[in-house]
């Protein structure tokens, strides 16, 4: 299994108001601006040049649709290498960022006002160096990357658990944006929770890779990515199949189209409800995600405003 990550967050600056330190927007331009990239155009040319010297491919760099906010997207390779990169594309964006006096956050929902930010992961299967997620199926895909990403799809609501793990990251899991509310997937629908990508380059209706829009900056990369893994291998294992595809806003499609947890609290329930990967990633792990999001649970819902702090953190 092969991994990419497209990194997004927020550029702040700090402002002094009454005598008390605030963090806001670095600027107000519209999704990929230029005036936007422009202005920070210098702290974007040192944190590419940094990653190239250590080999981290950046494949695009833009302003998103936030106040302040930016997107770095990273090349994709094997999942260990590409969950460190993301740590160390995270650690050297923020200490660029510090440099210039500017704090750059990684929070899935750092302001209730405006949009989140994901660290959305794009999946796919090699062999032998060679691509073999895609083949001649009804959806553009080998027999083995329907199953695997079925398997995803199917065990998504106790993958958030691993991927989505802070109860700020369900402030972000909402319709209308584009972080995939439902339990759906979609061809180049990215509404969909999973979507399912044909790039340019690639043969028309063939899809090289999918998309996972719920994984968040508060994510581990490694647990989470080996979750992913867990669900797509069980999908191998039981052969499932896809259900039909949505292309449409998922709100729209009534009742029958099932809704992601909606909380910590949700996702934690879902995976209690289902061992299967006790013996994928270990149950010794499993049972320390499981105590730690109880816990994450239990703290912020007794300090409600903690959450405006994990800026710092994340």
């Amino acid at each position: 299994m092969n991994a990419g990550f497209e990194n997004e967050f927020f550029l702040l600056k700090s402002v002094l108001r009454e005598g008390k330190e605030e963090w806001v927007p670095f600027d107000f331009s519209p999704y990929s601006s230029t005036s936007s990239y422009d202005a920070a155009s210098p702290i974007f040319h040192e944190i590419v040049a940094a990653l190239d010297s250590l080999n981290i491919p950046v494949e695009q760099v833009h302003a998103e649709s936030g106040k302040g906010q930016f997107e770095v997207v990273l090349g994709y390779g094997p999942c260990t290498l590409s969950a460190d990169n993301l740590i160390f594309a995270r650690e050297t964006i923020r200490a660029i960022a510090r440099k210039h006096g500017l704090l750059a956050t990684f929070l899935p929902k750092y302001s209730m006002e405006d949009i989140g930010s994901g660290s959305h992961v794009h999946v796919s299967l090699f062999r032998d160096g060679k691509n073999v997620f895609m083949g001649s199926s009804q959806y553009g895909m080998s027999k083995a990357g329907e199953e695997f990403m079925a398997g995803v799809l199917y065990h998504l609501p106790r993958l958030l658990a691993f991927i989505a793990p802070i109860p700020n990251s369900y402030d972000r899991l909402q319709p209308h944006t584009w972080s995939g509310a439902y339990q759906c997937w979609g061809r180049e629908n990215k509404e969909a929770a999973v979507r399912a990508a044909s790039p340019p380059g690639f043969p028309d209706g063939l899809v090289s890779n999918f998309e996972i829009k719920s994984f968040d900056g508060c994510a581990n990369p490694h647990i989470g990515l080996a979750a992913i893994l867990a669900a797509g291998i069980d999908g191998l294992r039981k052969h499932l199949s896809l259900p039909e595809p949505v292309d449409t806003d998922p709100s729209t499609c009534g009742p029958e189209l099932k809704r992601l947890p909606e909380s910590l609290s949700e996702s934690l329930a879902a995976l209690n409800e289902d061992n299967f990967m006790a013996d994928l990633i270990g149950e010794k792990l499993l049972v320390a995600v499981k105590a730690i999001r109880k816990a994450e649970i239990d703290f912020y819902s007794n300090h409600k405003d903690a959450y405006k702090n994990l800026i710092y953190r994340y």
